[in-house]
Formats: structure tokens, C-alpha cells, sequence
């Protein structure tokens, strides 16, 4: 295909610090993970060839990830096999839903409120922070009704809260910094529509090129939806920007996931030598 699109995305992706070590997470966790989880380093430095990053930055990335826990290396003869810490795995993991498969709760028309007093405040906010929880004023914490409250927040007084449509709405832009999430999703869609335009008018994409837009695609929108609450659409801004973006996100997903399967079948190598075996679960991404 022409390499316009695709250039516009690695442009975007070079502006930004570099962010190899992070790539190299969404490899494993979208392509890796489902196919077993440990991959030779030779078959990742073919993968950043197609991002012209060089094989000297990608080894420094991939040890400073084992170093920091993240990835375990395995060595046989002299080829060396890297798998995601269990560290990593639970990030993911945790991860996983939220990117290919979410679903805004129930809305049952008001919020539930936790009250923390400043000594457990601490210890309990990156609890409610994962779990989804937004914060209005400090040791406010509030969330949809019915949301699943932490161990480490058991303690907290509970209270519910109601109010206008507007008032609701309002209450949310505060807790979740939605204007901040909502801007994020409209430059996603500025910098991937153009590829999602010409895989529409029906360029196709060598394999390589098909992984590279695959794994930049989804390490774009993971470092956006994982900060997303994902709230009911009644307390949500009438022009939030999340379904359009996640629409676009699944679009091009469709369109690459053949090309870029191809490829992992040809170069992601396993410790048995042998490549790696595809999941069928790939192909439900997004759609369950």
C-alpha cells in the first residue's frame, strides 16, 4: 500500500519521547501473549525494522525491561527468547478487557460516593484508581452505582448521590478530567483516519506493514482508553468522542489482522524453534 498513511502514523509516533520499551509491552500483550508468550529477540528486531528504530535501541529497551521486571529472558544455545514477567501478564491482563471488549456499567441514575478519611487515603487510592474510580475533591471518591468497592476502601462512608442530568454530568467532567480523555480520542482519530480511509479504498498493506499499523494502532489506543472510565453514556458529554473512536479502532483492527497474523506466522519464532501458534481468540477482539 502507499506508505502515506502509515508514515503519517510513525511521524506521530517519532514526535513523541521515545517510547520503545512501551511498544515492545503492546507486542507482547496484543501479538505475543495469545500465541504463548515467549518470542526469539531476532523476531521483535525484525518487527522494529518496519519502524526503522534501530536493533541497538531495541536490545537496550529489552533489557532495561527484564531489569525493571517486566520480562523474563531465556537463553538456548545463543539465541536469546523473552516472555512477559508475571508482573507484565497482570497488567495486560487487567488491560485486556478494557481495550478489545468494554462495556459502560448500568446507569441506575446516581453515583456511589466514598467518603476516605486522609489517613487511608493513601493506601486506598490506587485501589479506586483501577477500579475505576473518579475524584471530585480530595478524599472524595465516586463512581456509578453498583460499582465493585476495593478491600482497601471497606472502611470508607458510603453515600449516595442524585441530582439533574447536568448536575450529573457536570460531577463527572470534574472526577475524570473527561475534556483532557475526550481531546485525546479526537487526535487518535486525526492521526489513524487517513490509514483507515485508504485500507477502505482497498490499498493493501504488505505484512510487515500490517503488524507495524496493527501494534501502533492498539499502543496508541490502549495509552488513551486505560485512563477512560468508561461511563454510562446519560453522564457522558452528548459529543464524547469514546464510541467514534473505538469504532475506528475496531475498523482498522478488521482490516489488518489477516496481513499482520501472516506475518507472525512467518517470523515469531518460539523456543522449540518452531513459529508460534496462532489463537482464535484474536479474531473476536472487538467484536464480543
Amino acid at each position: 500500500m502507499s506508505r502515506r498513511a502509515l508514515d503519517l502514523i510513525l511521524d506521530h509516533v517519532r514526535a513523541e519521547p521515545s517510547r520503545t520499551w512501551s511498544i515492545i509491552v503492546t507486542i507482547y500483550g496484543d501479538a505475543i501473549v495469545p500465541r504463548g508468550g515467549s518470542v526469539w529477540l531476532g523476531s521483535l528486531l525484525a518487527f522494529f525494522k518496519g519502524l526503522d528504530i534501530a536493533d541497538g535501541v531495541v536490545r537496550t529497551a529489552m533489557s532495561r525491561l527484564a531489569a525493571d521486571g517486566w520480562l523474563t529472558r531465556t537463553r538456548i544455545g545463543r539465541n536469546s527468547f523473552y516472555r512477559l514477567a508475571d508482573k507484565g501478564r497482570e497488567t495486560f491482563a487487567r488491560a485486556t478487557e478494557h481495550i478489545y471488549s468494554h462495556r459502560p456499567p448500568e446507569w441506575r441514575g446516581h453515583f456511589q460516593m466514598l467518603l476516605i478519611e486522609p489517613a487511608a487515603r493513601e493506601g486506598a487510592r490506587a485501589a479506586l484508581d483501577a477500579a475505576g474510580y473518579g475524584i471530585p475533591l480530595p478524599g472524595v471518591f465516586i463512581a456509578p452505582a453498583g460499582a465493585e468497592v476495593p478491600e482497601e476502601a471497606l472502611g470508607a462512608l458510603r453515600l449516595e448521590v442524585s441530582g439533574t442530568p447536568e448536575a450529573q454530568q457536570e460531577l463527572a467532567g470534574r472526577a475524570w478530567r473527561l475534556e483532557e480523555t475526550a481531546q485525546a480520542y479526537l487526535s487518535f482519530m486525526e492521526v489513524f483516519a487517513p490509514l483507515r480511509a485508504a485500507l477502505a479504498a482497498g490499498e493493501t498493506p504488505t505484512d510487515l506493514e500490517a503488524m507495524v499499523a496493527r501494534v501502533l494502532l492498539i499502543h496508541e489506543y490502549r495509552r488513551i482508553v486505560l485512563r477512560d472510565p468508561i461511563l454510562p453514556a446519560a453522564i457522558l458529554p452528548a459529543d464524547w468522542p469514546g464510541a467514534a473512536a473505538r469504532a475506528l479502532c475496531a475498523d482498522i483492527y478488521a482490516h489488518v489482522i489477516e496481513a499482520s497474523e501472516r506475518w507472525l506466522d512467518d517470523n515469531a519464532v518460539g523456543e522449540d524453534g518452531a513459529p508460534l501458534p496462532a489463537s482464535a481468540k484474536i479474531r473476536r477482539r472487538f467484536k464480543d
